[in-house]
């Protein structure tokens, strides 16, 4: 294993000309656009017809702060375009989602990072650079390794010992949060997890061309365990705080009193429950650590079970409630998976705001500013019925704040209605 240091002789690198991102999703975009930003010709890559439309039209089919005026710039300058397949580059990176599986076995699922590999073998040369963003198990850039060796003979990868690597590979996790993405891949520390030192000093090498935050430089594996085990972290304080919320839910004692009295204590810092926990991260990425150890990862796996059991909490309140009210109508306030963000990946406000519509036909009012963000024909299909949050706050005598948007912050607690504020946003 390397010994993790910070790199201070990074191979330069000006030898890396072209760039090719597979995948322009929340990661992949921002990505090929400050890698444009910095001179850089990338060419993005994306099966969605109309992401490579959008972008290629300067447009970002994706909101995220100063993106638009960015990719904008990036396309007229030249530096940026999109396509539909790979293309030959000097280095690929690749940024398409991990899933994991159905309940309760939640299997890590890496068949897209496997066939955005495939699709670029065909456009491998020598001494190009494969990198892997992707949050992914542990092992995974070494599959890969062995997966493009299978599918390119004619060249060396460092998962086989020999005097000379044609292609080099890295594990190079984002650690990035939605709406400060820009900032964040510019000022964030890097963890740079070469299969070889050789593969992480040119990957470092790449990085340096816009990152100003330190490029630390270790194995593939260790990365790879590295960015599970940050969201796994963040992931059990938040069930804590999902399981105290519960319990004082039913104690009838006011959870944010609890919270913050106990925080006045000099060596306590306990997160802000919420309405589950949702997001293509914390929400998947433990689940890779209890399939790799599942008789270790107890309490990770623990965690994962409180905050995926918080929902159906907020659903028995909401249920309580219009059951003892057979002509109250109810608001559901934001079905992101978390406030002033356009992303509705796993997110748990909006699987309760489906339950609830199904369960009370006409009777369930949703509101979210990025509602836009759907996909077509998702709301009729899901039963939900949108509404401007003013309108709804006036129709429904119960409001279920499951994400606390900015927008909403027009409106104080309504008094006259029954409340189930899941978030804190009127304490």
């Amino acid at each position: 294993m390397q010994t993790p240091q910070a790199s201070h002789s990074p191979v330069p690198a000006e030898g890396i000309r072209t760039v090719s991102v597979i995948g322009l999703g929340y990661i992949g975009l921002p990505t090929a656009a400050m890698f444009a930003a910095s001179g850089k010709q990338v060419v993005g890559v994306d099966i969605s017809q109309h992401a490579v439309d959008s972008i290629n039209a300067g447009k970002p089919h994706i909101e995220e702060g100063d993106l638009d005026a960015l990719v904008e710039r990036c396309v007229a300058t030249g530096h940026l375009r999109a396509v539909a397949a790979p293309v030959q580059a000097d280095a690929f990176i690749i940024a398409v989602p991990t899933p994991v599986g159905p309940a309760p076995q939640n299997e890590p699922d890496i068949s897209f990072v496997e066939a955005a590999a495939r699709s670029i073998a065909p456009v491998l040369k020598q001494g190009d650079l494969v990198i892997i963003e992707s949050t992914s198990p542990v092992g995974t850039t070494g599959h890969i390794s062995r997966l493009l060796a299978a599918e390119r003979p004619d060249l060396c990868f460092p998962h086989a010992p020999a005097e000379t690597t044609d292609v080099h590979l890295a594990y190079c996790p984002e650690r990035i949060i939605p709406g400060k993405m820009l900032k964040e891949l510019v000022e964030n520390d890097r963890i740079i997890g070469g299969m070889t030192p050789e593969c992480s000093r040119i990957a470092t090498g790449l990085y340096s061309a816009f990152v100003r935050g330190q490029c630390i430089e270790s194995d593939d594996r260790t990365a790879e365990m590295v960015k599970l085990t940050e969201n796994a972290f963040r992931d059990v304080n938040i069930a804590f705080a999902n399981e105290l919320s519960m319990i004082c839910g039913d104690a009838g004692i006011n959870v944010w009193d609890v919270i913050a009295l106990a925080n006045r204590h000099p060596r306590v810092s306990i997160l802000n429950p919420g309405p589950g926990v949702g997001g293509h991260c914390i929400a998947v990425d433990p689940w890779f650590i209890v399939a790799s150890a599942p008789e270790r990862a107890r309490l990770i796996r623990t965690a994962r079970e409180v905050n995926d059991a918080k929902p159906g909490y907020v659903l028995a309140e909401a249920r309580r409630l219009l059951d003892a009210d057979p002509a109250a109508k109810a608001v559901c306030l934001g079905l992101t998976y978390k406030p002033d963000v356009d992303d509705f990946r796993e997110s748990p406000s909006l699987e309760i705001a489906k339950a609830l519509s199904s369960e009370y036909p006409g009777r369930i009012l949703c509101s979210d500013p990025y509602a836009h963000a759907l996909p077509a024909g998702f709301a009729d299909r899901a039963g939900l019925v949108f509404v401007p949050h003013v309108d709804a706050l006036t129709q429904a005598s119960l409001v279920v704040m499951l994400v606390g948007h900015t927008a909403f912050r027009v409106h104080a607690r309504p008094a006259d209605k029954h409340v189930i504020d899941t978030t804190g946003f009127w304490i």
